[in-house]
């Protein structure tokens, strides 16, 4: 199984700058994106299903807001839009798939860079993803987490830690999160085959067009398993030259 996670800040805008012309290149499996923006009748799902995509749109209420979505040539055995949180579920966050006895769960996490509010918000949706998580695990006990996590673990997933500590994505109480979701049972599949490279980044901010290109950017997209899945974990990558979004996709290979 070949995955894919991809924020592509917008569906619509992504297919505009060769997003489909991507697809024909076969890239992965299963294609989980984040931030599409769009509902599914508002994008050109045609041309994506012509590829032989199965297509799984979970929007938000607001429009050209938040929004999850999962192509995939596998098809899945049962799908879930949410994970019952009223306030997430609005926000179209969290997209669940079943592949036989794997789980794959997509999911897009708030960021907090608009104020304290939404940091405050932040931080209660990622206690409660971790309870739907472990709750999970009890009946479905593997599972795959994909998605925009808008958080950097450590110093090497940053360009700038020291300039960055006070930035929401760095602060001290998000990277204490991810170390405890990951001592949980949980594996970043990046890390675990690539554990101390440094420069390998999948967002880098828009406010500057030279950031990408002197690759000044956060690992803030993962691909995470539970730890029995590590054995038929094969291959890892990021992928910063395709540049259809502010994010560029995020790879994993298991042998399931």
């Amino acid at each position: 199984m070949r995955i894919i996670s991809y924020n592509t800040n917008g569906i619509r805008a992504a297919i505009k700058k060769g997003f489909i012309e991507w697809l024909k290149t076969d890239p992965a499996d299963v294609i989980c994106i984040q931030e599409t923006k769009a509902v599914k009748d508002d994008a050109d799902y045609a041309s994506i299903e012509a590829l032989g995509y199965h297509t799984y749109w979970f929007s938000a209420q607001k429009k050209g807001y938040s929004g999850v979505a999962v192509f995939t040539k596998i098809k899945p055995g049962f799908v879930e839009y949410g994970h019952k949180k009223e306030q997430s579920d609005f926000e179209g966050r969290v997209i669940r798939l079943d592949f036989g006895a794997v789980t794959l769960i997509n999911a897009y996490f708030p960021s907090g860079t608009s104020g304290e509010e939404r940091q405050g918000y932040k931080y209660v949706w990622l206690d409660e993803f971790l309870e739907y998580l472990i709750e999970m695990r009890k009946t479905r006990p593997k599972l795959i987490i994909t998605g925009d996590y808008n958080i950097a673990h450590t110093e090497i997933d940053i360009h700038d830690p020291k300039g960055n500590k006070n930035s929401s994505g760095f602060l001290p109480e998000e990277r204490a999160w991810m170390t405890k979701f990951l001592e949980a049972g949980f594996t970043d599949t990046f890390r675990f085959m690539h554990p101390e490279t440094k420069g390998a980044y999948s967002w880098w901010s828009q406010r500057f067009p030279s950031v990408r290109l002197q690759n000044k950017g956060w690992r803030i997209d993962y691909i995470c398993i539970t730890q029995n899945l590590n054995a038929k974990l094969t291959d890892a990558q990021i992928f910063p030259d395709v540049k259809h979004s502010d994010h560029c996709p995020v790879y994993a290979e298991l042998k399931i």
